[in-house]
C-alpha cells in the first residue's frame, strides 16, 4: 500500500466516498419524499389526515435508524479480523439487496422491514471505509480520513438527495430507491477497481472489539452523539412539510431546501474533520453550542422562505461539523477496538436519527405543528452538550486518580 501513487490513493479515497454518497441517499431520501411515501403506502390514512399519514411514514426513517444501531456493533465484532476491502465489498452487497427490497416491497410493513435490513451495514461501512481512508491518508489524519468518507454523505445531501427527491416526486418514490441501488452498484465496481487491501489490526479480534463495550466512556460518548445529534433529525425529517405547509412554498422547492442542508453539511464536515485533528476537546464544545443556536434560529425563522433556507444551512453545517468530532472521540476512548469505535459513532448517529424522527412525530401528531420538532431539537442538543461536559469531567477525574491508585 505504501508504494501507491498519490493519484491512486486519491482515487481509492474517492471510491470510498462514493459509498458515502450512496449511504446518504438511502438514509436521507425518505426525508424529502415522506409525503409521497405516505400517499403511496398509506392512501386511506392520507386521505383522512395528511399530517397523521406523514407522521406514520416517518417510521420508515426510524426503522432505518434502528437497523444501523443493531447492525453496527454486531458486524464490527464479527468482522474484526476480516480484511477491510473484503468487508467493504460485502457491506455494499447487503446495501444493494436492502435498497432494492425497499423499492419493491408492496406494503408499508414490508417496507419497514426492508429499510431495517438496508441499514444493517451502514455503521460498519463508515467504520471500515473510514479506517481504510485514514490508512491511505497516513498517520495523524484519522479524523480527516473519516471526514473524507463522511464527505460523500454531505455531497449526497448537497446534490444527490435533492436530485432523487425531484425524481421521486416526478416518477415515484420507488424509482428513486432503484436509482440509489444503482449508485451502490457503481460504488462496488469502483472499490473493486481502485481500493487496495488493508489488513485488519494484528491484535484485532471479536473479543477485543466487544471488550470496548465494557468501557463506560464508549457508552457515554455514544450517548452524547445519540442525544445531541437527534436535534438535526428532529428538524431534517420534517423539512418537506415545513417547506410546503409552514413556509408556503411549492413541493418543487423541497429539493432546493435540501441543497441548503447539504451545502451546510459539506462545509461543516470539512471544518469539523480539520479542527478535530487539532483540538478535539474544544471542537466538541464549540460544535454543540453552535448547534443549539442554529436549531433555535431555524425554529424562529423557518416560516419565512429566506429564513427557511438560512436555518436549513445552519442546522446542516453545525450538525455535520460534529460528525467527525464524535467519531474521533469514540475512537480515542476505544483505542484497542477502532472498528467498534468507528461503528459505534454511526450507531449513535442513527439512534439520534430514530430519536429525533420519533419525537418529532409525537409533537406533530399531538397538534403542535411542523415547527415544534425544532424546539425538541434544541432541548436534545442542550442535553448532548451536558453529556459532553460530563464525559470530559469523568475522564479528567479518572486520570487524576490513577497516580494515587498506583502509589497506594
Amino acid at each position: 500500500m505504501h508504494a501507491l501513487s498519490r493519484n491512486r490513493r486519491l482515487l481509492a479515497v474517492l471510491a470510498l466516498a462514493l459509498g458515502g454518497v450512496a449511504v446518504g441517499l438511502t438514509e436521507f431520501a425518505a426525508m424529502g419524499l415522506l409525503p409521497d411515501i405516505a400517499r403511496g403506502l398509506l392512501p386511506q390514512q392520507y386521505a383522512v389526515s395528511s399530517s397523521d399519514a406523514v407522521a406514520r411514514a416517518g417510521w420508515t426513517i426510524t426503522a432505518y435508524a434502528l437497523g444501523v444501531v443493531a447492525g453496527a456493533p454486531l458486524i464490527a465484532a464479527l468482522t474484526a479480523r476480516m480484511p477491510r476491502k473484503k468487508l467493504v465489498l460485502g457491506l455494499l452487497v447487503l446495501f444493494i439487496v436492502g435498497t432494492v427490497a425497499s423499492a419493491i416491497a408492496p406494503t408499508f410493513d414490508l417496507v419497514l422491514v426492508a429499510r431495517f435490513v438496508a441499514a444493517l451495514p451502514h455503521g460498519a461501512y463508515f467504520g471500515a471505509a473510514g479506517l481504510l481512508a485514514a490508512a491511505l491518508l497516513g498517520p495523524g489524519n484519522e479524523a480527516r480520513g473519516f471526514a473524507a468518507v463522511l464527505g460523500g454523505l454531505t455531497v449526497s445531501n448537497l446534490v444527490g438527495v435533492p436530485a432523487v427527491t425531484r425524481l421521486g416526486q416526478a416518477v415515484g418514490w420507488r424509482a428513486a430507491y432503484l436509482v440509489i441501488a444503482g449508485v451502490f452498484v457503481l460504488t462496488l465496481l469502483a472499490v473493486l477497481a481502485v481500493v487496495p487491501e488493508v489488513v485488519a489490526a494484528v491484535d484485532a479480534s471479536p473479543a477485543a472489539e466487544l471488550r470496548s463495550l465494557r468501557t463506560s466512556q464508549v457508552w457515554l460518548v455514544a450517548a452524547t452523539g445519540a442525544v445531541g445529534l437527534a436535534g438535526l433529525f428532529a428538524v431534517n425529517t420534517y423539512l418537506a412539510p415545513v417547506t410546503t405547509d409552514v413556509a408556503g412554498l411549492s413541493a418543487a422547492t423541497v429539493p432546493w431546501v435540501l441543497v441548503a442542508v447539504g451545502l451546510g453539511m459539506t462545509v461543516g464536515n470539512a471544518l469539523g474533520g480539520w479542527l478535530a485533528d487539532r483540538d478535539l476537546h474544544r471542537s466538541m464544545f464549540v460544535g454543540f453550542v453552535a448547534m443549539i443556536v442554529s436549531i433555535a434560529v431555524f425554529g424562529l425563522v423557518a416560516s419565512n422562505p429566506v429564513g427557511l433556507f438560512v436555518g436549513a444551512f445552519l442546522v446542516g453545517a453545525t450538525s455535520l461539523y460534529l460528525g467527525p468530532v464524535v467519531q474521533a472521540r469514540l475512537i480515542t476512548v476505544a483505542p484497542g477496538a477502532q472498528l467498534m469505535g468507528a461503528a459505534m459513532s454511526q450507531s449513535a448517529m442513527n439512534v439520534a436519527n430514530s430519536l429525533g424522527a420519533a419525537l418529532g412525530s409525537v409533537v406533530i401528531a399531538a397538534g403542535f405543528g411542523y415547527l415544534a420538532p425544532a424546539w425538541v431539537g434544541v432541548v436534545l442538543a442542550i442535553l448532548g452538550l451536558g453529556l459532553a461536559v460530563f464525559s470530559y469531567a469523568t475522564e479528567r477525574r479518572t486520570r487524576a486518580a490513577q497516580p494515587v491508585a498506583l502509589a497506594g
